[in-house]
């Protein structure tokens, strides 16, 4: 069995959705005063390598606690586009896929957008879905679609419509995850894990691999 952590660490200078603040780190106990270690951490809900709730674009959809624990582990396929220099994914290329997607409930998409973390590269350029691509994944039983980019739509989108679309399906979606290059298996379990918190609308994951070697 092979385990790969595919999650950024958080810290205060990590990249963030432009407009979001980054994260705030703050010792409230230390052990030379108080004998143990606490920290507070104050964050948006969608930072780091995080999961959109429906509910986070769709009014009246689920939140991420109201969706069964199993939606969030199960069998993923990556579709590699880290080569194909696209910005736009559209529904032909994926259909080229459509016998994978079949067999998974989780379909991961590689941009290779991850090397760019930490650097202003990282917020442009990257292939996203259109729209059209986006409808055709949701027709499928899915759980998750995930990205290795900061967002699954392009940054320039003002109706977020891949997210929608996706979203509108219950499909959750999985951003800013890294280390996809190291999954050696062509299928494997993938396991995303939000916080347990009440009506959230997001919340960072810890996303793991697991391969069958």
């Amino acid at each position: 069995m092979k385990i790969t952590d595919l999650t950024h660490v958080i810290h205060s200078n990590m990249p963030v959705f432009p407009g979001t603040k980054p994260p705030i780190f703050e010792k409230a106990n230390t052990l030379e005063k108080d004998g143990f270690q606490e920290a507070r951490i104050t964050m948006f809900s969608h930072t780091g390598t995080h999961m959109d709730a429906p509910a986070h674009m769709l009014s009246g959809a689920p939140y991420l606690d109201d969706l069964d624990i199993s939606h969030f582990m199960g069998r993923a396929v990556i579709l590699d586009f880290s080569d194909a220099g696209m910005q736009s994914i559209d529904a032909d290329t994926l259909k080229q896929h459509e016998e994978k997607i079949k067999n998974v409930e989780f379909v991961i998409i590689r941009t290779g957008w991850d090397s760019y973390w930490g650097s202003g590269k990282y917020y442009e350029g990257f292939p996203a879905l259109s729209e059209e691509s986006a409808k055709w994944l949701s027709e499928f039983n899915l759980k998750g679609v995930g990205v290795d980019a900061i967002s699954i739509d392009r940054m320039d989108s003002t109706t977020f419509s891949v997210h929608k679309a996706l979203l509108s399906k219950n499909i959750v979606i999985i951003e800013n995850l890294t280390n996809l290059d190291s999954i050696e298996s062509e299928y494997f379990t993938l396991s995303v894990m939000p916080l347990k918190s009440k009506n959230a609308d997001g919340s960072p994951v810890r996303a793991v691999s697991i391969e069958d070697m």
